[in-house]
């Protein structure tokens, strides 16, 4: 979460209570589980670790002082590495997809561009467990693994498929208006 909270902030600097709102509007109906406090505790990660800096402002001045955070030029490396990285598996499908939305938010990468990096190395990924598996004897315990590492490759790809289908209709939709 921390990386999509980078580059949620690289659109804008942001109070804690805006990006929790567009993590949970991002998420769908999987963002209302996200504890209301995480998002805090995540920032003051970044904070200590020098990825965000805070100001305190009272803007608008009828309200009590909030608290605003902005990217540091680490922060700033950080979100472009995040972006460009196309490690897989990932634990859930949430961060990729945070990744495509924040991306797309803030303007710093194509949505369909990601996808199609991440496909590349799934296909890669693909393509050396099938040649693992032939090299294996059938009925192994390496044999069935393989086959459980092909056919969650053959699944992710399909999903990259819907990524992309939603992605080049949002694009679609932009251009109409």
């Amino acid at each position: 979460m921390q990386d999509a909270v980078l580059a949620m902030l690289a659109k804008e600097p942001a109070h804690g209570y805006h990006l929790r709102a567009r993590l949970r509007h991002s998420l769908g109906p999987l963002g209302e589980s996200m504890n209301p406090g995480q998002i805090y505790v995540t920032l003051t990660r970044l904070e200590k670790a020098g990825l965000v800096v805070c100001e305190r402002t009272n803007d608008p001045p009828e309200k009590p002082e909030r608290k605003v955070y902005a990217l540091t030029p680490a922060g700033q490396q950080r979100v472009a590495a995040w972006l460009t990285e196309v490690g897989w598996p990932k634990p859930d499908l949430a961060e990729f997809h945070l990744k495509l939305a924040s991306a797309a938010a803030a303007r710093l990468a194509d949505p369909i561009e990601l996808i199609a990096a991440q496909r590349r190395e799934l296909l890669r990924r693909l393509r050396e467990a099938q040649q693992a598996a032939l090299a294996e004897p059938a009925g192994s315990g390496a044999a069935l693994l393989l086959e459980g590492v092909t056919l969650r490759l053959q699944a992710d790809l399909r999903w990259l498929d819907a990524c992309e289908r939603t992605w080049s209709n949002a694009d679609d939709e932009v251009e109409d208006a």
